[in-house]
């Protein structure tokens, strides 16, 4: 039991760095995404772009990580759902990465062709695009309910928050999905719908932090022996 529980604080505290590494990745893109053309035509402030996207690399790292550390026990639970996270996790990263790389092209703009402002403002919306469809759709399905289910029948969390994860994944799939089809805005009602899904993860990292996993889950390995 003693290794599960170190997997479980590990598990935690990469939950916690994606939380670290992701929010503040995106206030230092603010000026990037909210006037990409002024951003190349103007001084810029490239420092802050690299310093971004290093955090959406240890993003990636992290959230790779969570999948990762959680499979050798999840899989007890169920194989086929402990793989899925981790190809969920995978797939949220290449759409990450993918936005990485058109934020620094927006940078390259900057630097070598400093009259492409509609080149520039393209590029923000492929970043936004990533966006929607990486965290905005696979995380409900791989945080959400893969997860939020992994760790109700496990017993690994207090059920009750695991609730968290069933609700709020499919909440944060409509949210999106309506951004995606045009019913309403990324800043009206998809950013109500997320917060049940941003409670889940984040007191999931904090407790598995904190208290490890629940002990008297049948699945750790001191109740397999």
């Amino acid at each position: 039991m003693a290794d599960d529980q170190r997997n479980a604080r590990i598990f935690g505290v990469l939950f916690l760095i994606t939380f670290l590494t992701s929010i503040p990745a995106l206030l230092l893109f603010q000026p990037v995404l909210d006037d990409p053309a002024g951003y190349i035509s103007g001084d810029g402030k490239d420092g802050q772009i690299y310093l971004g996207a290093f955090l959406e690399f240890l993003l990636i790292i992290s959230n790779v990580g969570t999948a990762v550390v959680l499979y050798p026990i999840a899989r007890r639970q169920s194989e086929l759902l402990a793989i899925g996270f981790v190809a969920a996790r995978i797939i949220e990263c290449v759409f990450i990465a993918m936005g990485i790389v058109f934020v620094l092209g927006i940078v390259s703009l900057r630097q070598d062709t400093p009259g492409a402002e509609d080149l520039a403002t393209s590029l923000a919306a492929l970043k936004d695009w990533t966006f929607l469809l990486g965290p905005g759709l696979v995380v409900p399905f791989g945080n959400g309910l893969i997860l939020g289910y992994l760790m109700y029948a496990s017993g690994l969390v207090p059920r009750r928050m695991a609730w968290l994860g069933l609700v709020g994944g499919p909440l944060l799939l409509i949210g999106n999905l309506g951004v995606l089809f045009d019913v309403w805005e990324q800043t009206s009602a998809a950013s109500v719908l997320v917060a049940p899904e941003f409670l889940w993860e984040l007191s999931l990292g904090i407790y598995a932090a904190m208290w490890g996993f629940q002990r008297a889950a049948p699945i750790l390995s001191a109740r397999q022996r």
